[in-house]
């Protein structure tokens, strides 16, 4: 067995090293179900699965069983040995193996594709490879959970079993991506969102979330924040409405490469949409009257609800959702301005991400298949998003072929508590829609020129980023944003007058406090307190009341011991205006 180390870094050895994986337990299940049909088993991120046909359903105690047989074939470490067969001796071997859907992969394959297979021990998969030199190779596996499939996809298919996993070179790798796992569950913002009473979604509205008000007082500080940073660079707010005609989105090009993901609506006998994006109501805006080149650059930002289509399986929570609002920008400029604005955006996002604590990653997608533009506008745009990393001295990765279809973009992806990559911000540069809007400039030769135009989110959604802050900080967010800053229970009824003079003196103060002077035992109220994820929680008995003391406790801290009420709130004050993490 080889102990050479293996270089997990690598998505491609990782890529190896799962798919190894999934053939590894698909040989232990027909070892230990014979008669069962295995359809397909790739490697996905973080781990790998099999889909399975079989009579007899799969249990938590069968996974435990089908470990077991994973690491028998682990220890006998079976060479994995690729071979090719032709089209009609492949049909013929897995028809023998009585492997049904091996036999339509087959079928479905070009008449000039190599059929090939693996084989380890007794066991062979129909399978494109690649795979590890040996079974032995895999050292750590853990079987998570089984769930229903359909055949390809197709809810007129059978459902199948589908098995899911995942493996490490070592068991220590593996416990800590467990242990992650089981902390990710426990920060799940559906969870923590309830118990905090932020958001809810309902049988009514599936995919539509309802903001309680707690929600509404973090979601007004995102928003009240993200203003006072934009008027600072010079951006100019504008609302575009949530309809518009239908003759609109195919001039913005979104009918032919977006209507299946939009609503549609008929007002006065005349087709509407519900708007999916805020770019062609920007670009009305700035259509409304002639510019300048002395008026460029432009910055239009714009907190815009959209409107999408998603498949109800892929709705989740705050994260999924059929509507959103995005905190969006597009800023209109002369081509040598190009390379400022870039900067300046990419600049501010970093601002941003940064208030939170977030690291992140840059990606620069490029053109996909299904866009607008000719070659030449294409690589200008590209050259130019390569030019403002070089200019910020930023290292990036090429995404290719995963621009948006009227221009390329910059994503950044955000780095959360538990090591989570999440899409954000992104920085599109657009030379499509200034051309089919027929948007202009007077320029100093008084001659009509046709603007470049960037388009920017910073948050994303203001949704989606509520949920990806709820599990960052597990709830416990920082004192600008908490819903309640601070919370104060009395021990006993007779306190209640000395803690409603504090809760009015903390309301006056721009405090967002609550009280709690229930006949209630004090370790309920701290219990209750903490659930909540209070940010202070401040007791008030009769040494408190006699010395105008508070005895505290951080939520992230823990007991910060007894202090007087003019420091507390003083500390409170500061973190607030710092908006410190």
């Amino acid at each position: 067995m080889s102990k050479e180390k293996l270089d997990f870094s690598s998505e491609d050895l990782r890529h190896r090293y799962r798919h190894s994986s999934s053939h590894l337990m698909a040989q232990a299940i027909k070892r230990i179900w014979p008669d069962a049909k295995l359809a397909i088993g790739p490697a996905i991120e973080n781990g790998f699965y099999y889909d399975i046909d079989m009579e007899h359903k799969l249990t938590d105690e069968d996974l435990l069983k089908i470990q077991k047989e994973m690491k028998k074939i682990i220890k006998a470490n079976y060479p994995i040995e690729r071979f090719e067969l032709p089209r009609d001796e492949a049909l013929k071997f897995v028809a023998e193996q009585g492997e049904d859907y091996k036999t339509e992969l087959i079928n479905d394959l070009p008449d000039d594709a190599v059929i090939s297979f693996y084989k380890q021990g007794e066991f062979t998969d129909l399978c494109a490879g690649p795979h590890m030199d040996s079974t032995g190779q895999i050292k750590a596996i853990k079987l998570t959970n089984v769930a229903g499939a359909y055949w390809r996809g197709d809810v007129n298919n059978k459902m199948l079993q589908r098995v899911y996993g995942t493996s490490f070179p070592s068991q220590q790798e593996l416990d800590e991506y467990l242990a992650k796992i089981e902390e990710a569950k426990k920060r799940d913002h559906r969870k923590i969102g309830k118990e905090m009473d932020l958001f809810t979604i309902m049988e009514e509205g599936p995919g539509f979330p309802f903001f309680m008000p707690k929600g509404m007082i973090l979601r007004n500080e995102l928003e009240r924040f993200w203003r006072i940073e934009h008027q600072k660079r010079g951006y100019e707010e504008i609302r575009t409405p949530l309809i518009l005609n239908e003759g609109l989105w195919k001039t913005s090009g979104h009918w032919d490469h977006y209507k299946d993901n939009m609503y549609f609506t008929e007002i006065d006998e005349t087709p509407f949409a519900i708007k999916p994006m805020n770019c062609p109501g920007a670009m009305l805006s700035y259509k409304r009257k002639m510019h300048s080149y002395r008026d460029l650059p432009l910055r239009l930002a714009e907190m815009g609800q959209v409107h999408r289509h998603e498949l109800s399986g892929a709705l989740h929570g705050l994260m999924r959702v059929r509507t959103f609002t995005q905190d969006d920008a597009h800023i209109f400029m002369l081509p040598e301005q190009v390379t400022d604005e870039l900067v300046g955006v990419a600049k501010f996002i970093d601002y941003v991400y940064k208030k939170f604590g977030f690291k992140y990653h840059i990606e620069l997608s490029t053109r996909p298949e299904d866009s607008m533009g000719t070659d030449e506008e294409w690589n200008l745009a590209e050259n130019a998003l390569k030019q403002a990393m070089k200019e910020l001295d930023v290292p990036y990765v090429i995404n290719e072929g995963d621009g948006a279809f009227y221009g390329p973009k910059l994503d950044f992806h955000l780095e959360d508590s538990l090591g989570r990559t999440w899409q954000c911000g992104t920085i599109q540069l657009d030379m499509q829609m200034p051309q089919r809007f027929d948007l202009s400039y007077v320029g100093a030769d008084n001659q009509k020129h046709r603007p470049i135009m960037i388009h920017r989110v910073i948050f994303g959604s203001i949704e989606r980023f509520i949920g990806i802050l709820t599990e960052h900080f597990a709830g416990k967010f920082p004192l600008w944003l908490a819903p309640v800053q601070l919370k104060l229970l009395t021990v006993a009824p007779a306190f209640e007058e000395y803690a409603k003079k504090l809760y009015e003196r903390c309301l006056e103060e721009g405090i967002r406090v609550e009280l709690d002077v229930r006949n209630e035992k004090i370790g309920y109220k701290l219990r209750e307190a903490r659930n909540e994820r209070v940010t202070y929680i401040a007791v008030i008995g009769e040494r408190e009341v006699a010395d105008g003391t508070l005895s505290v406790r951080s939520n992230t801290k823990g007991d910060l011991g007894v202090l007087k009420v003019d420091d507390l709130l003083a500390t409170m004050h500061e973190q607030i205006k710092n908006k410190a993490l």
